[in-house]
């Protein structure tokens, strides 16, 4: 027996969740279903090992983008607020370890690309990724753990103009998806 699309009762009471409309009055898990029936092969993964609170506004980045999943690695709990609820129509995964990400990627064919602007870093800007990849973002201020970046083909930085090092991690997680789906939007 197939789910109901709609739900009755945000017909009734008026579905006011940050949906685009095609998604206004369906059920979470109709638009779950959509978006994983329409995502891109990319997934994203978050190094969570201090408790970072950009978490939420990463994964609402990824709803944004429609990736096939998020890896979270270290500790499972983060701060839900940023996310605004995007987290419950996303396939959300956890790792207590990185090995435990890395053998997923392998088993799973897919290309591990760190993003973090340290010494060696590519640039993003003229980078052409993968199809199959995750993008693996590290914590707020100390980067890409060093046993995250040997398992990386490559790491990416995001070129800076001002006087900051770099640009806050949720915020280059929305830039470098973007990056990605210029590249593989149509295809």
């Amino acid at each position: 027996m197939s789910t109901p699309k709609i739900d009755p009762e945000l017909v009734k009471n008026g579905d006011n969740r940050n949906v685009i409309d095609e998604y206004r009055n369906w059920t979470v898990e109709a638009i779950k279903n959509d978006m994983i029936s329409k995502s891109f092969p990319l997934h994203i993964a978050i190094e969570n090992i201090q408790h970072d609170i950009n978490i939420g506004s990463i994964i609402r980045s990824a709803n944004a983008f429609n990736v096939a999943g998020v890896h979270i690695i270290g500790k499972k709990h983060w701060n839900r607020r940023g996310a605004m609820s995007t987290e419950k129509y996303l396939e959300l995964y956890y790792y207590k370890i990185t090995d435990e990400f890395v053998n997923w990627s392998i088993q799973n064919n897919k290309v591990i690309i760190g993003i973090d602007n340290i010494e060696g870093s590519k640039d993003l800007s003229n980078y052409e990724f993968p199809k199959e990849i995750v993008l693996v973002f590290g914590q707020e201020g100390p980067g890409l753990s060093e046993d995250m970046q040997k398992h990386c083909k490559d790491i990416l930085g995001i070129a800076q103009y001002g006087s900051t090092r770099s640009v806050n991690v949720g915020v280059a997680a929305g830039i470098v998806l973007y990056e990605w789906t210029k590249q593989y939007k149509s295809t």
